[in-house]
């Protein structure tokens, strides 16, 4: 891949320096958003289209490829809420505590108290938008159950509550930073990403 560098449309520092420690295995450098850039308004009826809002309001603004990402955690017992809007679920502004009190709410009025009652998956879609408008775009999907409650210092967002098929019992939050990686949805679409550019 040869050092490729992209420009991350996040303003997200704990999804940076995910994004940043995924990436720079693959040889991928990733070049911080301007500052200069406004906030994007995540208005899209799903991922694909909130990530290319962020993409193109990036590449627009620097002329070079961007790489833009959205996550949804979606639960069967909820219909796919909080889906496509996830990091907003308890309302604006964005607050992970406040999210997963109200997750661990509406599972409870659902009366969702088995594992199998509580199954759910983490949607990641990463899209690079490049200088000549052409895109490339990939999925990462992990799934597993929503703990009864937060456990663990670790990750951000849904990770306290979250506990991937592929771990040992574990939530996201209760991992290493490489343990995590290594499974999460996240760490699967940005490693399709690099198989892309390779």
């Amino acid at each position: 891949m040869g050092g490729r560098r992209l420009v991350c449309a996040s303003a997200n520092p704990d999804k940076v320096s995910e994004i940043e420690e995924i990436l720079a295995s693959c040889g991928v450098v990733l070049e911080p958003r301007p500052a200069t850039v406004p906030d994007v308004d995540e208005n899209a009826e799903t991922l694909e289209g909130n990530a290319r809002l962020k993409a193109e309001a990036i590449a627009n603004a620097t002329g070079a490829a961007s790489l833009a990402d959205d996550t949804g955690l979606e639960v069967e017992a909820l219909g796919g809420a909080p889906g496509v809007r996830s990091a907003r679920y308890a309302g604006e502004p964005s607050d992970s505590v406040a999210n997963i009190a109200k997750l661990l709410r509406e599972l409870e009025f659902a009366e969702a108290k088995t594992p199998q009652e509580r199954r759910a998956r983490f949607r990641t879609v990463v899209l690079v938008r490049w200088p000549d408008g052409s895109e490339s775009i990939v999925e990462g999907i992990v799934s597993g159950v929503i703990a009864s409650e937060p456990r663990g210092e670790g990750g951000f967002g849904y990770d306290p509550v979250f506990v991937p098929d592929d771990g040992d019992g574990r939530t996201f939050a209760e991992m290493n930073t490489s343990e995590k990686h290594a499974i999460s949805h996240r760490g699967r679409a940005l490693r399709a990403l690099a198989l892309e550019l390779s």
